[in-house]
C-alpha cells in the first residue's frame, strides 16, 4: 500500500492510556526518543516512575474528569489499554473506558485516536489459526473479545479521526522492523508480532493518512 505522508510531521503531544503495560511502555519510550511530548495517565504515582520523560497524570481511565484533564491540549491519543483474561466474568473495562475517552476527546476537541485492540476483534475473528480460534478464544478470551468488539464499535461511531490497530499474538522478542499490515484477511490464519514492532507501527501511523478510518491487522 502507498503511504501518504501528512503535511505536518512535526513532534506531537501524545496522551498514552495503558502506558504501564508491556506495549504501552514501549510506545512511551519510543515516542520520547522520536521527540514527542508524552503524557501518561496512570493509576498511581508509583506506576508512573518508570516512564522516563513522560508527564504523569494520576487517575483512573474510567474517571471522566481525569480523562478530560489528561486529554486537554493533546494532539493525539493512543489507547493501549488491556484487561486480564476473564473466562467466566463479563468484561466491560475496555468499552466503558473507551466511551469515556471519546466523550473527553470530543469535549476537548482532540480528534486523532489510535486504539490498539487485537487479532480476533471485528472482522479479524476466525483468522487466528486452529489453536487460537478453537481453544484459546472460546475458553479464555471470549469475554475479553466481546468487550473489544464493543470498544471497536464505540471508536468507529465516535466521529473522531480514528485508527484501530489489531496486533496478532504479542511477544517480547526483538523488533524486526519489517511487518505486514493487512486489511484483506482472506488468506491469513495465525501469526505473532513483537510489542516493539507494534509500538513502531502505532507511532508511524501518526505521520500517514493511509490508516485513518481503517483497522489493519499487523503481523510478521
Amino acid at each position: 500500500m502507498t503511504v501518504i505522508p501528512d503535511k505536518d510531521s512535526a513532534p506531537r503531544r501524545i496522551l498514552v492510556l495503558g502506558a504501564t503495560g508491556g506495549t504501552g511502555r514501549l510506545i512511551v519510550s519510543k515516542a520520547r526518543a522520536r521527540g514527542h511530548d508524552v503524557t501518561a495517565l496512570v493509576r498511581s504515582p508509583d506506576k508512573g516512575q518508570t516512564l522516563e520523560g513522560a508527564k504523569i497524570v494520576v487517575g483512573d481511565a474510567l474517571d471522566p474528569g481525569k480523562l478530560k484533564e489528561a486529554v486537554r491540549d493533546q494532539d493525539v491519543v493512543i489507547s493501549a489499554l488491556g484487561t486480564p483474561v476473564s473466562p467466566i466474568r463479563e468484561v466491560t473495562l475496555l468499552s466503558t473506558a473507551t466511551r469515556a475517552l471519546v466523550h473527553a476527546m470530543q469535549a476537548e476537541q482532540v480528534s486523532r485516536l489510535i486504539c490498539i485492540t487485537g487479532l480476533g476483534a471485528g472482522d479479524s475473528a476466525g483468522h487466528g489459526g486452529f489453536l487460537f480460534d478453537r481453544l484459546i478464544m472460546p475458553l479464555l478470551l471470549r469475554n475479553v473479545y466481546a468487550d473489544k468488539n464493543r470498544q471497536e464499535a464505540i471508536v468507529r461511531e465516535s466521529g473522531l479521526d480514528w485508527t484501530l490497530v489489531r496486533p496478532t499474538v504479542l511477544n517480547d522478542k526483538p523488533e524486526r522492523g519489517a511487518i505486514r499490515a493487512l486489511t484483506d484477511l482472506s488468506e491469513y490464519h495465525g501469526g505473532a508480532i513483537a510489542r516493539a514492532d507494534v509500538a513502531n507501527f502505532v507511532l508511524d501511523a501518526l505521520h500517514t493518512a493511509s490508516w485513518r478510518h481503517r483497522a489493519p491487522l499487523i503481523t510478521w
